[in-house]
């Protein structure tokens, strides 16, 4: 339910920053409250705290975040009217989501052995979104040792598996199913 509710606040917060064609000015500002978010766990616990009432809050948000925009600034002072302030990653999640997806920008992660380097994180960028009809990849790069080598690519839904592990899956499979038949 708290999904589909993030998803509303973020709909129409990134309707009301096209319509003041502010969408990357408050795109980059919600990084930075994303990283407020996940790095400071006492504004969490404030933001949570029964005993400190909303105006408190409020103001705490506002001369945090002033050199802010005013709709990023009065989204989080209706968040937390509405105590929904524990709401404020998820829709910073779907507005990004939203914001690249009208770029023509997709979400990637990139499963492989070792860190990639930024040509072969390119090089993977180019290929998929080209295959995707998007303009780029926005890639996270995850280092899982169980591939053996190759990578292994999540993006939406869809899994592109070319590692060596996922290969000799497959390979075992085919002999499988050909020594059934």
């Amino acid at each position: 339910m708290s999904e589909a509710v993030a998803k509303r606040y973020a709909e129409a917060l990134f309707q009301i920053t096209q319509e003041q064609s502010s969408t990357d000015q408050v795109e980059q500002q919600l990084q930075i409250i994303a990283e407020v978010f996940n790095s400071n766990q006492e504004l969490i616990q404030f933001l949570k705290h029964p005993r400190v009432d909303e105006e408190k809050k409020k103001l705490f948000l506002k001369d945090t975040f002033k050199d802010f925009s005013a709709v990023v600034t009065n989204l989080l002072q209706l968040l937390v009217d509405r105590h929904r302030d524990d709401l404020v990653l998820m829709i910073i999640k779907h507005y990004l989501h939203l914001s690249n997806d009208a770029k023509g920008i997709a979400e990637a992660t990139v499963y492989s052995v070792r860190s990639l380097e930024n040509d072969e994180k390119q090089q993977l960028s180019a290929v998929f979104a080209k295959r995707l009809n998007k303009n780029a990849l926005n890639i996270e790069n995850i280092v899982d040792s169980s591939l053996l080598g190759g990578v292994k690519i999540k993006i939406g839904n869809t899994i592109y598996d070319g590692s060596i592990k996922g290969k000799l899956e497959r390979f075992e499979r085919n002999i499988v199913s050909a020594n059934k038949g």
